[in-house]
């Protein structure tokens, strides 16, 4: 039976649902937690999973843009002069509106990516095996809803 750890971020984002038919299309935002779940079979040679400041130096950075950010369908006629205005406080998402759901997969897909090249060097204070696994990245929205991306 493999063991799990959790490691949880807060951040507080904005988004805008352009396809949604009531208030969810204005901008808005939210409180939100985003959970990443790791996984192995066995505990490395320190009796841990992983320890949890390598999920912290991978993914600290990655979530700082989205910390006071608004995220932003691409194809919204109110995208240019948001991004105009605010910059990288303006995260696009191409033709795609930022749902919850949306938000865990960018995340979940750079955290699988960013854990590998990390895992890959060598001469890592805290090392990563190649057996760890990315369980799942889960974002709340508020303390009762949530959307997670697995693989």
């Amino acid at each position: 039976m493999p063991y799990r750890i959790c490691k949880t971020f807060e951040i507080e984002s904005g988004h805008m649902l352009s396809k949604h038919p009531d208030k969810c299309r204005f901008p808005h935002g939210h409180s939100r937690k985003v959970e990443f779940v790791l996984e192995a079979d066995a505990l490395d040679s320190g009796d841990m999973v992983c320890d949890f400041k390598v999920i912290k130096e991978v993914m600290e950075d990655f979530l700082e843009q989205y910390d006071h950010s608004m995220c932003v369908n691409t194809d919204d006629p109110k995208y240019a002069d948001l991004k105009a205005a605010y910059g990288e406080r303006i995260i696009g998402f191409p033709k795609i509106d930022p749902t919850t759901e949306v938000i865990a997969r960018a995340i979940h897909d750079h955290f699988s990516a960013a854990l590998a090249r990390y895992a890959a060097k060598p001469d890592s204070l805290y090392p990563v095996r190649k057996s760890l696994r990315v369980v799942n990245v889960r974002v709340w929205e508020t303390n009762s809803s949530w959307a997670e991306f697995f693989s």
